[in-house]
Formats: structure tokens, C-alpha cells, sequence
């Protein structure tokens, strides 16, 4: 028994830095957000109490709709776009090609980069009457086509988009590296059976590192949600808030000052995230049982 009291004692005592991190630099700043949602409060006067006032302006709000719908199609596109391209590159690199490594490097090499270098490079390549993707256009003779990308109402939108999943180096490095610890013993195996390497990734490797697929799609959904810099940079959100995003909208918020209202967009943006990780978990175990 006083084995036993011994333990929980210096367990809690281990813990108690972490816990006490954890309560400072999350559940505090949290809280804040939350009770702030609640007041009408511009950042210098007296606060004063909203209610759920906040919250109701939001969700009558066409901009806040669109914001919303933008986040959800982008932390959708990155997880079964994304995330399935990062798969296929990291199996096929698996395989160890001839310059695979090279390969591996460039795919990753954009992540090192700062992604306002990245962005600005894509407002360059998105330019109206100097960029380089209408300037391929006219170059291959499909003149016609060319377009103001970033100014279009139908076309702003999914330019941002398609930038943005591009670039699948962060989550190949991820699954490339779980890969490689699987055991070579059920390949070889799978081999004197017959199973061809197709055959071998889709029976083999993917259901082994179903729990690193089910964290990349976490992160992968999780970072549609918190999209910022790109939009800022590349459209502002405009035109006519098409490319609007969650925190592009609450950043205009606090610079209007209207504190309330840009932390009932971060409390939004915290339950979202939850639901996010919540159903990716749900979903990646229940897809274990019925294996």
C-alpha cells in the first residue's frame, strides 16, 4: 500500500511541469477565447456582456458562410487529394527507383522554404498580364484561355486551392518514413505466395500504417481549417470574398477591433478542429474493427 502511495505521489509530481505547461499555454488561452466570445467588447472600453449575440451574428453572416464553406472544402481537398497523392509518391519511392532520394528531396524541398516566398512565387506565376502561366498559355498558342486568375469570381477560389495542394512533400516524408519500418519478412513472404508488389502495398503496407495515414489526414483536414497567409497575400480574400477563410475573417475582425466577435470565430475554428480529429479517429477505427 504505501508502495503504491510512493508511485502516484512521484507520478504526479512527474506530470505536475507538464500539466501546469499544459494549463498555462492551452486551457487558459482557450477559456479566454471563450468568455470573450461572450462580451461586446472593442478592446479599450468597458466590456459588456453579448450572450450568444456574437454567435448569432456570425451564422447570419454571408461572409462567415463563406468563409466556412471555403475551410471545409479545402480541409476535405487536402485530405483525399493530398494525402492520397503523398501515399501513392511514398510507395512508389519505397520501392527505391533510381534517384529515388533525389526524388524524396525535391518533393520535401518546398517545405523549407518560407511559405510567404512560396506564395509570393504563385502571385507571380497567377499574374493577370505578366505571369508566367498566361504567358505558357499564349507561348503553346491557347491564347484564349488566358485569364485573370486571382480576379475571376468562378476562378479565384480554386487557384488558391490547387497551390496549396500541390505540395505533398511534409505528409510523403511522413508515410515514406513508417514505410520502411515495416518488417521485410511479410514482403518476402507475400512473394513465395505469388502477390505482386500492387498487390503487396494493398494487403501489406497500407493497412500497417493505417495509423500514420489516419494522423496525416488529421493534419492535413486540421491545416485547411487554419488557412491565413496565401489567402492575405494572394487575393485578400476578394474578390467579393469568394477566397474568404475563417482566419483571414477574424484577423479583419480584430483589426476593426470587434474583439467579441473575433474570438467567437476562434472558438468556432477550437470546435471544428475537434470534430475534425474526433471523426478522423472515429473513422480510422472503426475501419480497424472491420478489417
Amino acid at each position: 500500500m504505501q508502495r503504491t502511495t510512493h508511485f502516484r505521489t512521484g507520478a504526479i509530481l512527474f506530470l505536475l511541469p507538464a500539466l501546469l505547461l499544459f494549463a498555462a499555454f492551452f486551457l487558459y488561452p482557450v477559456g479566454y477565447v471563450v468568455v470573450v466570445s461572450l462580451l461586446n467588447w472593442d478592446g479599450m472600453s468597458s466590456p459588456g456582456f453579448a450572450g450568444l449575440r456574437n454567435y448569432s451574428a456570425l451564422f447570419h453572416d454571408e461572409v462567415f458562410r463563406i468563409s466556412i464553406r471555403n475551410n471545409l472544402i479545402w480541409a476535405f481537398a487536402e485530405a483525399l487529394i493530398q494525402v492520397p497523392l503523398a501515399i501513392v509518391v511514398a510507395l512508389l519511392l519505397a520501392r527505391k527507383p533510381k534517384g529515388w532520394k533525389l526524388l524524396r528531396t525535391i518533393y520535401f524541398f518546398p517545405h523549407v522554404i518560407s511559405g510567404i516566398a512560396i506564395t509570393m512565387l504563385w502571385g507571380a506565376i497567377y499574374n493577370n498580364e505578366r505571369g508566367l502561366l498566361n504567358g505558357f498559355l499564349r507561348l503553346i498558342g491557347l491564347s484564349e484561355w488566358e485569364h485573370n486568375w486571382l480576379g475571376g469570381l468562378g476562378s479565384a477560389f480554386p487557384s488558391v486551392l490547387v497551390y496549396g495542394l500541390l505540395y505533398i512533400g511534409y505528409f510523403m516524408v511522413i508515410i515514406l518514413a513508417d514505410i520502411s519500418s515495416v518488417s521485410q519478412s511479410y514482403y518476402e513472404a507475400a512473394s513465395i505466395d505469388g502477390a505482386t508488389r500492387t498487390q503487396q502495398d494493398w494487403h501489406i503496407t497500407l493497412p500497417l500504417i493505417r495509423g500514420t495515414i489516419a494522423t496525416c489526414v488529421t493534419l492535413a483536414m486540421v491545416n485547411g481549417l487554419r488557412q491565413f497567409e496565401q489567402v492575405l497575400l494572394l487575393t485578400n480574400g476578394g474578390p467579393a470574398n469568394s477566397t474568404s477563410v475563417l482566419v483571414l475573417y477574424l484577423y479583419k475582425e480584430l483589426q476593426n477591433f470587434h474583439y467579441g466577435t473575433a474570438n467567437a470565430l476562434g472558438t468556432v475554428l477550437i470546435v471544428l478542429g475537434g470534430l475534425v480529429i474526433l471523426t478522423v479517429r472515429r473513422l480510422f477505427n472503426a475501419a480497424k474493427y472491420d478489417m
